[in-house]
């Protein structure tokens, strides 16, 4: 059999050719054998897995019976891909979109354990109900322990991101600057749904839609791009059409997700805080950005969730507040003053590049 890029391209192309033509098993088979076989390195495994991923993805639009089936094994696909070569955004876009599309169809990203069938317990089943009662009685005796934890698991709860934007100055010169952020563990859910909203790239190419010079820039909106969408990057219980309170109707509608207030953190200069509409619960994906005057008269109103880094990374003095500063600078209005009038967008755009989670 011939080996190399040659003869996995050629395979490549031949299963490809088989899923546009509805022969979704045969591409998989060949998938499974011949291109996997002539996969020399991690590069060429996560082509073959990902087309892999696409022939599952066809086969449950098939298969409709069975497309939960066959979606969640797609899922799988793709983070077995995304395991071994964690940078490509390409596989990370594709599972992105696939679990919208599940989360559409009220599909679970993972086939997790079968407790009942047609409405009788199975043997995990019966299980289940037997830990289920041993865990109750011992319950009282950790509830506090576990509801300290209960904050502490959720996904992503703190940690770096690098947010890398661009922009044009009142004299039309043209800038780009890098500001790093500091997640805070004081506010696990404002900064798991910041996170989840980078992870699946929403912020990239999304502009700062309100700009207010010696207060704050305001961006997130990747719905609308005027501050008028946005929603959180996980479920936390709390939907926008339950009147922003606690609620199960939006669990499988991501549109409708919001943040619970977790006010407490001080709006110093740098400050990464939650904008929200009148309701303290109706955070979404949404953000301002604190200038160095620093905005002490919100405390205890939004929700500060992390800060600009100043200081040195790997050799180098960074300092993201000085990048906030410059931006709040931009031309606004028809004599390209700065941006004063809380109302007005700014002249020239200020573009997100992309919001990148480090650790």
């Amino acid at each position: 059999m011939p080996t190399g890029p040659s003869a996995l391209k050629d395979a490549l192309s031949r299963a490809t050719a088989m899923i546009e033509s509805g022969d979704v098993d045969g591409a998989l088979e060949l998938l499974r054998t011949e291109a996997w076989a002539v996969a020399e390195n991690n590069s060429h495994k996560v082509q073959v897995i990902s087309l892999a991923a696409e022939a599952k993805i066809a086969k449950g639009d098939i298969d409709m019976d069975n497309r939960k089936a066959h979606w969640q094994d797609a899922h799988n696909s793709y983070q077995r891909a995304q395991k071994l070569e964690p940078s490509n955004k390409e596989i990370r876009r594709a599972q992105n979109k696939l679990a919208s599309m599940m989360d559409e169809q009220s599909i679970s990203l993972g086939k997790g354990w079968q407790l009942f069938d047609d409405g009788n317990p199975t043997p995990t089943g019966l299980a289940a109900v037997f830990v289920g009662v041993m865990v109750f009685l011992v319950a009282f005796k950790f509830a506090g322990e576990a509801l300290e934890q209960s904050v502490e698991n959720i996904e992503g709860t703190s940690g770096s991101v690098l947010m890398e934007v661009s922009w044009t100055d009142i004299n039309g010169d043209f800038h780009n600057g890098k500001i790093w952020i500091e997640l805070y563990n004081e506010t696990p859910m404002h900064s798991a749904s910041f996170r989840a909203n980078a992870e699946a790239e929403r912020y990239d190419g999304t502009i700062f839609h309100r700009i207010v010079d010696g207060f704050m820039i305001q961006g997130g909106d990747f719905e609308n791009r005027d501050g008028t969408g946005g929603h959180a990057g996980q479920y936390f219980g709390y939907c926008a059409n339950a009147g922003y309170e606690s609620s199960s109707i939006c669990e499988n509608d991501m549109t409708n997700w919001v943040i619970p207030a977790e006010f407490g953190q001080t709006h110093d200069p740098g400050v990464i805080a939650a904008a929200r509409s009148s309701h303290q619960n109706s955070a979404g994906s949404q953000f301002y950005l604190v200038d160095s005057n620093g905005a002490s008269n919100l405390d205890g109103q939004y929700t500060a969730f992390g800060k600009a880094y100043r200081g040195e990374i790997d050799g180098q003095q960074v300092d993201g507040i000085t990048v906030i500063d410059a931006i709040s600078q931009v031309g606004c209005g028809p004599n390209q003053d700065t941006c004063t009038d809380q109302n007005k967008l700014s002249t020239y755009p200020v573009t997100i590049e992309r919001v990148s989670v480090i650790d």
